[in-house]
């Protein structure tokens, strides 16, 4: 494995960790309109207090990774998306003030519950839109963008977004399931159910639209012999979704959350045999785009150190807080 192929997992793998630990916390506030005012929503918004703004962590590392690594990639991209990328920034500005003022400002806690729940729909919208726009691909010509301030605007990407928001709410619902108790927890499981089939909906719709939006992406998921490969990756989706769908029935409280991980752990991978070894689909390869050899190699002495920091402090927080979230909305 070359170094751009083992920046472009590495930043792969920060891109999951993301979209797994924030995915959570912010389907709590996208599931917050639809839980009771007072005691749920307390207990709701105590269970990721603790470790929500750590787990943006990933965000970062995942967005100046993109710069450092892949700074063509990165100069190409940012103009395509300007714009759900400004949205999702500000919602989650206005999420992370929501988090400290609704307890300090006890008046307005009904403004402050719909800027946590707004930025955390907005948010999570924002970052399907950007995968959309990003599979559908970008208008490049040289080595800069050269589409329209509204590109990133379609139906394709427009679905994308409502499925992000459909599995954040997945993950934000199975949390809830692991970390309370008694009628929120009852709740939760009812939650889940319809966010499961709704994500498996959408799984299904945007895998029928994909291989048809580009030429590439078609023959790395029928071609022969890859179809032998690609094949595993449905199969699995309807495997964990069988699984996900007992551990429901049997009433399981840890097990449909990491069920839900594995499902967007199969989808990504999905996404990867789509792209790769793009890093701009269907316009620039992880090797054209790649920094020189030395800041690649560089910028690994660092990660070799801070990822298992990273990964060290996040473990140790959610081990520290581990447990069920009580009525009073203590852990």
């Amino acid at each position: 494995m070359d170094l751009p192929t083992l920046w472009a997992f590495i930043l792969a793998f920060a891109v999951f960790a993301y979209v797994v630990l924030d995915g959570f916390d912010l389907g709590i506030g996208i599931l917050f309109p639809v839980l009771d005012r007072g005691s749920e929503r307390d207990q709701a918004m105590n269970s990721v207090a603790p470790v929500w703004d750590g787990n943006e962590t990933w965000l970062v590392m995942g967005g100046g990774g993109l710069l450092a690594a892949f700074p063509l990639a990165y100069a190409i991209v940012m103009p395509a998306v300007y714009a759900p990328i400004i949205a999702m920034l500000l919602a989650l500005v206005f999420r992370g003030v929501a988090f400290e003022f609704r307890w300090r400002d006890p008046r307005h806690q009904w403004f402050w519950d719909i800027s946590f729940a707004g930025g955390s729909l907005l948010a999570a919208f924002a970052q399907g839109v950007i995968l959309g726009a990003l599979l559908q691909g970008i208008v490049v010509e040289g080595r800069q963008y050269a589409g329209g301030w509204w590109d990133w605007l379609s139906p394709f990407s427009l679905l994308t977004g409502l499925s992000v928001v459909i599995g954040y709410a997945l993950l934000g619902s199975t949390w809830l399931i692991m970390k309370t108790d008694g009628t929120l927890q009852g709740r939760a499981y009812n939650y889940a159910r319809l966010a499961g089939a709704g994500t498996l909906a959408c799984i299904a719709a945007v895998s029928l639209v994909t291989p048809f939006l580009e030429g590439e992406y078609y023959e790395r998921w029928f071609a022969w012999p890859n179809v032998l490969f690609t094949a595993q990756v449905p199969l699995l989706v309807i495997i964990v979704a069988a699984a996900f769908a007992v551990s429901l029935r049997r009433r399981h409280e840890h097990l449909p959350f990491l069920l839900s991980l594995t499902l967007f752990l199969v989808t990504m991978a999905g996404l990867g045999v789509s792209i790769f070894p793009d890093i701009v689909p269907g316009a620039v390869g992880i090797h054209e785009a790649a920094a020189p050899e030395s800041s690649l190699i560089f910028m690994l002495v660092g990660a070799s150190v801070l990822i298992p920091v990273i990964l060290t402090y996040t473990a140790y927080s959610y081990w520290i807080f581990r447990g069920k979230v009580g009525h009073e909305g203590y852990h």
